[in-house]
């Protein structure tokens, strides 16, 4: 058998994971779609529901390593199981959650559930894949919450309309069952990672290589959540007609598939090295933007092609993170597999509140200069990694050659 190739257990496996994924993510973003409703039924302000996706987001980013570090010689098929049951419980509970600091608790607690899942996931398309084919697996479990966006938060704020947001939780509690069923059935028994204490997995993020490869995707995600997030007003300031928001909105979710679909093409290979100019042309559409806004037709393009360009990273940084691991710190693969995930939520919140502090002190359309400057930072971090390790490649030839 040619062990380059993906075999039907492979892919059985690839689409299992991206199931857990797209579960994953349309238990996570489907708030932001249900969020009024939720506040009106709960009697609370906007804003006080709102906390409930920072509270999230704050959960993930800082429990999840902290989880996968200490839980890192577990059984990956036993935990990931006890996991997804676990979701489907918390899920459960949202549903007669009547009182809003029991769902706040909940949503923190399923966000801990979550960065777990979704680090195990990656952990296992990496570990069970071909070499060669290890970027398109991950590519498509990335997938997974790209589809998330597209169609999951869709139909479950569509529940909620047609029932109300309780109902929203029934539909992610269904879709829980369906992938503990599937991952019952396809999660392979994996070799556990030898035990290690929290001293040898945290010593991991002392290392300057690690935390360069950290800050590349928060720099890059947070160069697009700094235009993103003001995506709604900049439509309206191009004077996009009412109903077609939600439609435009679509568009950039379904365009961003074809981005993930590119990830596993750009991290096939040398994808450090060409993530330093995909950072570059991120930056050159998200600055022309302040231009090609002012005709509609040219600035959907642009907004199109913002789209296009906003995953590109996902797959070159995850399988970067746990390749530098295994030479720094072996026994931490399980941290670094989480630190991606991470990487994105501080972009995200970093993105979000540094376009907020443009648009507030001045036009709208300047939070475009901001992206295109941290989409520069992120190319400039990433040449300056990629430099250092064609010196270790260089240094390692040259030890070689010295020994025979």
């Amino acid at each position: 058998m040619n062990t380059t190739e993906l075999t039907n257990r492979h892919w059985l496996l690839i689409l299992t994971l991206s199931l857990l994924t797209f579960v994953l993510g349309t238990s996570e973003f489907v708030i932001v779609g249900i969020l009024t409703d939720i506040s009106s039924s709960l009697g609370i302000t906007n804003s006080k529901a709102g906390t409930l996706v920072s509270a999230f987001a704050i959960t993930f980013a800082i429990a999840t390593p902290i989880v996968m570090s200490t839980t890192s010689h577990f059984s990956k098929r036993k935990w990931m199981l006890f996991l997804i049951g676990a979701f489907i419980i918390l899920n459960a509970l949202c549903i007669i959650s009547s009182n809003y600091l029991l769902l706040l608790g909940l949503r923190m607690l399923t966000a801990i559930v979550t960065g777990v899942l979704i680090s195990l996931a990656m952990m296992v398309a990496s570990e069970t894949m071909p070499a060669a084919k290890r970027s398109l697996a991950i590519s498509f479990v990335f997938g997974g919450f790209t589809l998330a966006n597209v169609v999951g938060v869709p139909l479950g704020t569509l529940v909620a309309g047609w029932f109300n947001w309780n109902a929203t939780f029934m539909l992610t509690t269904l879709l829980g069952g369906i992938a503990f069923l599937a991952a019952f059935f396809v999660l392979p028994d994996l070799q556990k990672q030898a035990r290690s204490s929290m001293r040898d997995q945290f010593s991991l993020l002392t290392h300057p290589r690690i935390l360069m490869a950290f800050f590349i995707p928060s720099l890059g995600f947070g160069a697009t959540y700094a235009v993103f997030t003001y995506l709604v007003p900049i439509l309206k300031q191009m004077e996009a007609p009412g109903g077609s928001i939600s439609l435009i909105l679509f568009g950039y979710g379904f365009i961003s598939i074809f981005s993930n679909i590119l990830a596993g093409k750009i991290a096939s290979r040398n994808a450090i090295g060409r993530l330093r100019f995909v950072f570059l042309i991120q930056a050159l559409v998200l600055i022309s933007l302040y231009w090609t806004t002012n005709q509609f037709t040219l600035g959907l393009i642009n907004i199109g092609l913002m789209s296009l360009m906003a995953i590109l990273l996902t797959t070159s940084t995850q399988l970067y993170l746990i390749d530098l691991a295994g030479i720094y710190q072996p026994k931490a693969t399980g941290l670094a597999a989480s630190l991606m995930p991470v990487a994105s939520n501080v972009g995200i919140a970093f993105g979000s509140a540094l376009g907020g502090i443009v648009y507030h002190q001045g036009e709208l359309m300047n939070v475009t200069w901001v992206g295109g400057i941290v989409a520069i930072a992120a190319s400039l971090l990433t040449f300056l990694s990629y430099r250092l390790d064609q010196k270790q490649k260089e240094t390692v030839i040259r030890e070689k050659l010295r020994i025979s």
